[in-house]
């Protein structure tokens, strides 16, 4: 029997319908084969593929929400993978592909209010236990080292170093205007007290 999950945000309704897997179990309102999907947004086109295609939309918007999380705007996705997003100046560019033949791509811009809608109802979908299939989705990355430096500004990463620096050099100067310590006198070797004379004395003659 056919299922339907429903989320459903301020600018964007995500529904997927799907079929228990009972080959390996299923039953009830389990989703274990994910048949058809669609994305409606107010005033834009309305989205739909099939499982591909939303695993892939899920592949480049969460990681790249968390990259704006922690101040990286870079893109995700790119060809020949269906799905790309990236930054549009203070906005977000959502680059669709189709896998028909002579389809151009389609473009849809996002303020910040809209990727945040999308986001969770990509969230909703993926921790929602009615979905019981494995997602081929990217673990969470840790920032590049680069990533992390271009986050901070020039004046804050050079602190560090420069300040560093400005103490070793004051240590320095420092310890040659001190004067230098004199040598103290070293005292006369005294010479070694007298030993008694362990022999014993004769005794008196009578």
């Amino acid at each position: 029997m056919k299922q339907t999950l429903r989320f459903e945000q301020l600018s964007c309704r995500l529904q997927v319908e799907g079929l228990p897997d009972v080959s390996v179990g299923q039953r009830g309102e389990a989703i274990g084969i994910i048949t058809g999907w669609s994305l409606r947004w107010a005033g834009r086109p309305e989205l739909e593929g099939r499982k591909e295609h939303l695993l892939a939309l899920m592949q480049v918007v969460l990681p790249y929400a968390r990259h704006l999380i922690s101040g990286v705007r870079r893109r995700f996705g790119g060809p020949p993978l269906p799905v790309e997003i990236g930054p549009a100046g203070a906005t977000h560019t959502l680059l669709l592909r189709s896998s028909q033949p002579d389809t151009p791509p389609l473009t849809i811009g996002l303020d910040d209010a809209e990727l945040a809608d999308l986001v969770r109802v990509l969230d909703q979908l993926r921790l929602d236990p009615r979905l019981q299939m494995p997602l081929d989705l990217p673990a969470p990355q840790p920032l590049k080292p680069r990533e992390v430096q271009g986050r901070l500004p020039r004046r804050q990463r050079l602190a560090a170093p420069l300040g560093g620096a400005v103490a070793l050099a004051f240590a320095a100067g420092v310890s040659l205007l001190l004067p230098e310590p004199r040598p103290q006198p070293t005292a006369a070797p005294q010479a070694p007290a007298a030993e008694p004379d362990p022999s014993p004395e004769p005794p008196p003659s009578p």
